[in-house]
């Protein structure tokens, strides 16, 4: 399932950089570490996006002026999405960067269509090579269109699928085709304007600061049924839990229709 969450902006005006995603882990694994079930201390089947807002662009990153920020959030267990819920809106305040955040509402979004081709487009980065301690292979480019970006994806993708334990021998067997086709024009586009559709970005495990490469661009999936649902409500690749790999289907609107519920735990 994947919500989104709607914070009041105390502050106008404030900012956070450009990629923002490991200040979003270090509260995510904050609430996680001091919240009482211990359980889900190390719990990583999820999923987010980076905040979303009215912004502006300085050197310092974006200034949001928005009245309300909005962080879709993602996860198929769904005993965890409310236990981080209502460990979210205990706090009367939730600091970003230098933004004071306050919880206000969440909208679940509507189930969408998926099957075994899928268009996805890129909320937040794929990282198709994880990071390891004082080695930067992690900051390898591979090429979107070659052979070895899908392999190393279905590898991080059904490793992610039997850790859940949700999933049988023979089913992960089961789910050999996967192949990830990237839009061609759009990365032709992209750097005929030299621009850049893969960037190297940081982030932090265990109070250690890696650097990993990071793609953006939109592809079609071919895959099981199973597997795309998989990587629709946790991500793709690695780091998902810190704020990589979050997707989006392609036309998709269900989140404008979603009925709006507010939360009052605080």
């Amino acid at each position: 399932m994947r919500t989104r969450i709607i914070f009041s902006l105390k502050n106008r005006g404030a900012y956070v950089p450009f990629h923002h995603q490991y200040l979003l882990a270090q509260v995510i694994k904050g609430l996680l570490i001091f919240g009482p079930e211990k359980s889900y201390v190390e719990f990583n089947q999820y999923n987010f996006s980076g905040l979303k807002g009215q912004t502006k662009v300085s050197r310092k990153g974006l200034h949001y002026f928005s009245a309300k920020v909005t962080l879709v959030f993602a996860c198929s267990d769904k005993a965890f999405m409310d236990y981080f819920l209502a460990r979210l809106f205990e706090q009367k305040e939730v600091i970003v960067g230098n933004m004071h955040l306050v919880p206000e509402s969440v909208e679940e979004e509507e189930p969408v269509t998926i099957t075994d081709e899928s268009r996805f487009l890129c909320i937040s980065p794929i990282v198709v090579i994880p990071a390891t301690f004082n080695d930067e292979s992690g900051k390898k480019f591979v090429s979107p269109e070659s052979d070895e970006f899908s392999d190393l994806l279905y590898d991080a993708t059904l490793s992610r699928m039997e850790a859940t334990g949700k999933y049988t021998a023979e089913q992960l067997a089961s789910f050999y085709k996967f192949q990830i086709v990237a839009d061609h024009d759009y990365i032709q586009r992209i750097q005929a304007s030299h621009k850049k559709f893969a960037r190297i970005y940081p982030l932090y495990d265990n109070d250690v600061k890696f650097e990993v490469r990071g793609y953006t661009f939109p592809f079609t999936l071919y895959a099981a049924k199973e597997v795309q649902q998989f990587i629709y409500e946790n991500g793709l690749g690695y780091f998902t839990h810190k704020g990589f790999g979050m997707l989006d289907v392609a036309n998709n609107d269900s989140i404008h229709r979603a009925p709006q519920h507010d939360m009052n735990y605080a």
